[in-house]
């Protein structure tokens, strides 16, 4: 991913769904200006959710979502459904489009249903307006357009702007816990799993979210920090480890110093850190991943975070892994889900999937803080969040009364 690039999970994401043939493939060439979606007038032309990153007037930065048909047959239409209701779970926003000529069907009404469900903003475009004898007055939900001519496509980015919620300022991810001029120190490994001469996410974004706060970012390999620590010539304000380094950054870093892991802040970050804080492994573990990568023979997710947890408990533990996209609806096989940081899915689909572990009762927690709790660094990993360190120091409590 390029340095001056915007992540996709940080760019808004906007679906367009509706019935075969309303015209969504259409709607979505109109409004992003572009031949991004296959138009045809056979139903059921788009058989798989289409996605572009862009910059979309007056949005900024954001993911347009082209998804096929909510009304399709068949068995491979049911396949194809249930990747249009998947892909609700990460939009911002949607666009219900309608084919006007026809009015609301049952399946429209049933979309609608589940944007109010997710508390998803949305809008109904009646496309092929151009068609009706007398176009009707829009309504606080409701816009008139027609993607062969252009009318009302306008109107309807402006609607979706108006719709786009409102940044918060302190929604960072570690910009609050720092001042001005601090230095922070962020231990970055290199290992074979490392992409050849770039940086993850979670590292960029914790260099610039420290250029943001004003401070001085240093950074580091975990072989090379006491050498780094020695020469600042003061303390930081702050150290950031790779979670998988826990161990050998905690017993280097002074106590008297911040300690906490890209994991854990990214955690923190998409909304998930206080349910990451309860989870605790037993017998069949899911071991979630938001991206697909190239896996390398020592990967993390898949090897090293398994072979620490069998040793660390004790228990022959099954080990199943799901990535990108896809994650089970039913989670009753497992009594845990450990799930990365979410770097590259956005917030609302990591919450999703917080959620639908909640539901079922299982215990839903990341990366950062399962290695945190095995290297004994959880309780100092977490001081940085009085209410997340009172969590984890009760629940040691509890487990030893």
């Amino acid at each position: 991913m390029s340095l001056n690039a915007t992540p996709s999970s940080e760019r808004l994401h906007i679906g367009f769904f509706g019935c075969r043939n309303a015209g969504k493939s259409s709607v979505v060439n109109a409004v992003t200006g572009q031949d991004l979606a296959v138009v045809s007038d056979v139903a059921g032309t788009t058989t798989d959710p289409v996605q572009k990153a862009m910059e979309l007037l007056p949005l900024g930065p954001v993911v347009i979502i082209d998804t096929p048909g909510f009304d399709d047959e068949g068995l491979l239409g049911e396949k194809r459904v249930r990747r249009t209701r998947q892909t609700l779970n990460r939009c911002d926003m949607a666009v219900l489009v309608v084919d006007a000529t026809r009015g609301m069907a049952e399946t429209d009404r049933q979309l609608v249903g589940f944007f109010r469900e997710k508390h998803l903003p949305y809008v109904i475009a009646h496309n092929k307006a151009d068609l009706l004898e007398q176009v009707p007055e829009p309504t606080a939900n409701d816009l008139w357009v027609s993607a062969k001519t252009g009318a009302g496509i306008f109107e309807l980015k402006e609607r979706l702007g108006a719709l786009m919620p409102k940044e918060d300022p302190n929604h960072r991810l570690l910009a609050d816990l720092i001042e001005p001029n601090d230095l922070v120190v962020l231990v970055c490994p290199i290992d074979e799993s490392a992409p050849k001469g770039r940086m993850i996410l979670p590292q960029q974004m914790g260099i610039r979210d420290v250029l943001d706060a004003g401070a001085i970012s240093v950074a580091c390999r975990e072989k090379e920090l006491a050498a780094t620590l020695e020469r600042l010539g003061r303390k930081p304000a702050l150290v950031v480890t790779d979670s998988q380094a826990f161990k050998l950054v905690s017993a280097t870093v002074p106590e008297d110093i911040p300690l906490t892991s890209f994991s854990i802040l990214m955690a923190r970050y998409k909304g998930f850190l206080r349910t990451s804080a309860a989870g605790v492994a037993d017998s069949v573990v899911l071991m979630a991943e938001g991206c697909t990568h190239h896996r390398q023979c020592n990967d993390i997710g898949t090897v090293k975070i398994p072979r620490w947890l069998r040793a660390h408990t004790g228990l022959d533990l099954k080990i199943e892994t799901c990535s990108g996209r896809e994650f089970p609806d039913d989670l009753s096989p497992y009594s845990l889900v450990v799930h990365c940081g979410g770097c590259m899915i956005t917030e609302r689909e990591v919450q999703y999937r917080m959620r639908c572990a909640e539901d079922q009762g299982i215990p839903f927690t990341n990366y950062g803080i399962t290695i945190a709790q095995m290297t004994g660094a959880l309780e100092r990993s977490v001081r940085l969040f009085p209410e997340i360190h009172e969590l984890v120091v009760g629940g040691k409590e509890a487990s030893r009364g």
